[in-house]
């Protein structure tokens, strides 16, 4: 059942990319930076909901689908993947540094803060193997920023959307349950 879900959670990663691009293409940056980018939201959603082996390695694979989408090489591709799969690990590891816990999934508090350290590292991560193996994709100084925000702002709207599938479903659910 797990692998199941590993590839399900890998197929819905670059399709949300690229729904993503497709959608807010106005708050697009570049190609790999976009001013709200939803699958930050799934890069944190797989670690937390698959745990961190398995949630990671569905990042990967859906980094890897995605590489045939962007024309690079397969060492920047491969890389992109690797920075994308890295950032929820990093910032769970920054979380528990930092509050001496694990996250707790119902505090407001420990999301917000876990979805800024991603946001930090993703971008950190990116910007440094850019500026190493393809500085091409370092189009403004200003960009690493912009892609915090896209991050944080991909991050929220995903949880929001999240929250409004749950409670439409549980709507539908309770309204069936009444009828039955």
């Amino acid at each position: 059942m797990n692998f199941l879900l590993i590839i399900l959670f890998a197929v819905i990663f670059p399709i949300t990319h690229v729904l993503n691009g497709w959608v807010f293409k106005f708050a697009e940056i570049s190609p790999h930076i976009g001013l709200i980018y939803l699958p930050a939201f799934m890069r944190l959603a797989n670690v937390l909901i698959l745990g961190r082996i398995s949630g990671t390695v569905a990042t990967l694979l859906g980094g890897m689908l995605l590489m045939q989408y962007f024309n690079e090489t397969t060492t920047v591709a491969l890389l992109n993947s690797l920075c994308s799969a890295t950032g929820p690990l990093l910032a769970l590891s920054l979380f528990k540094l930092h509050a001496k816990r694990e996250v707790e999934l119902t505090s407001l508090k420990d999301l917000t803060l876990l979805t800024l350290l991603y946001a930090i590292a993703n971008a950190v991560l990116h910007h440094a193997m850019w500026s190493v193996l393809d500085p091409s994709k370092l189009v403004a100084p200003a960009q690493v920023l912009w892609m915090i925000l896209g991050d944080i702002n991909g991050a929220l709207l995903g949880a929001y959307i999240m929250k409004w599938v749950i409670v439409t479903h549980r709507q539908c659910k309770l309204k069936s349950d009444l009828l039955d």
